[in-house]
């Protein structure tokens, strides 16, 4: 009773009006230019996007403020006075899901469906880089930095991981059980299938699916030319956040699993700035269309050693065990990942890590800043 009580005022909750929106301040750098590419045309419509700083946001995750806590979603998921001039969140889904697929397209892999972001050719003569996102995400925070490295020349891939995304999303323990062996053994399935010959340019940022990424690179070092890494947990100081603590709980881990915009939530609280809604939409659409991803996700957290991947990949990229070039781009903002990860991993392979700080930026500085990102790599790669 006590649980059908709280799970009901909840869902109350996610559907109130939310009229008392606080303000916030806009920094607008909106400009807009084309992109050319052999295989795909595709114009980026979000060079140098306009950010919002949350004055309000609170470091703390609170589960239960479904809405009133999370910026982007104080005028987005909320309904009028009168609920039916506003309609149903069947509504509210049709009048966004075709947000957001810019420059992707389906892919099979075995039984697996990928949504794959491709710009550029592959006869771009800089060659290819592949984009591993981290959870709650989605590869939708690549696009920036992927059209505009197709304008310098290289060929980019960024996946949305299974069950994260526009990715299938199968049942836990029904053909795909969310495990790190399964991940990498669909990462590796789907580079044979994109044609994507080695070595190729590899970039990875944020956690779970992100350090995943990561260990797959240490097993595969030979087919990886350069390694840039975005704001991922790397060594066994790493904090983690509450959210993959909470869905390791007994219960509250479903009910937390199944919040609508547990994406944005995530990445605004890592960030100095609010998502703008129409941004937010797409990150929030997988949550509100299905609870697959919701579900996807639990498994893949409770299946998941987080301090011990951490310490793998410590120890792995150390010196006298990995001898690429790695690319630390870190954003300062980070309210996740402190700078002293960054600074701790790079004091173990100094010769070959070399860390670029990035000012503004948060935990997803591909999000926030993608034009840093984008200068970052172009010197690098």
């Amino acid at each position: 009773m006590v649980f059908s009580t709280m799970f009901s005022s909840t869902l109350n909750l996610a559907i109130s009006s939310t009229t008392n929106s606080s303000r916030r301040r806009v920094s607008n750098t909106s400009s807009r230019r084309g992109v050319n590419s052999m295989r795909i045309r595709a114009s980026s419509t979000e060079k140098g996007e306009s950010k919002e700083k949350d004055q309000d946001d609170k470091s703390s995750f609170n589960p239960f403020g479904f809405v009133t806590d999370n910026p982007s979603s104080r005028s987005a998921i909320q309904l009028p006075e009168t609920p039916a001039d506003d309609g149903n969140v069947g509504q509210m889904i049709d009048r966004i899901q075709d947000k957001g697929k810019e420059y992707g397209s389906y892919v099979k892999s075995g039984k697996l469906r990928w949504f794959v972001r491709e710009t550029g050719s592959a006869k771009s003569r800089r060659g290819t880089i592949v984009f591993l996102h981290g959870a709650p995400t989605q590869s939708f925070s690549y696009r920036v930095v992927m059209s505009q490295l197709s304008d310098l020349g290289f060929h980019c891939y960024a996946p949305d991981w299974i069950g994260f995304g526009f990715s299938d999303k199968p049942q836990p323990g029904y053909g795909f059980d969310y495990t790190e062996k399964e991940f990498h053994d669909a990462l590796d399935k789907l580079l044979e299938v994109l044609g994507v010959e080695s070595p190729f340019f590899l970039v990875v940022q944020g956690f779970l699916v992100g350090s995943y990424g990561l260990t797959w690179a240490l097993k595969n070092s030979s087919k990886i030319s350069k390694l840039a890494i975005l704001n991922t947990p790397l060594t066994s100081s790493s904090p983690l956040p509450g959210l993959f603590q909470q869905l390791k709980i007994p219960l509250f881990g479903e009910f937390q699993s199944q919040n609508a915009i547990i994406a944005e939530r995530f990445i605004e609280a890592g960030s100095p700035y609010v998502l703008k809604n129409e941004k937010a939409d797409v990150y929030r659409l997988p949550y509100l269309a299905s609870s697959g991803p919701g579900f996807a996700i639990l498994a893949a957290a409770r299946k998941a050693n987080f301090k011990g991947t951490f310490n793998e990949i410590a120890e792995g990229f150390a010196t006298n065990r990995w001898d690429k070039p790695i690319l630390l781009a870190w954003g300062l903002s980070d309210k996740y990942l402190p700078q002293s990860v960054a600074e701790e991993f790079q004091n173990g392979n100094p010769q070959n890590i070399k860390l670029k700080l990035i000012e503004g930026a948060g935990h997803m500085p591909q999000e926030d800043w993608p034009e840093k990102v984008t200068d970052a790599f172009r010197v690098f790669f």
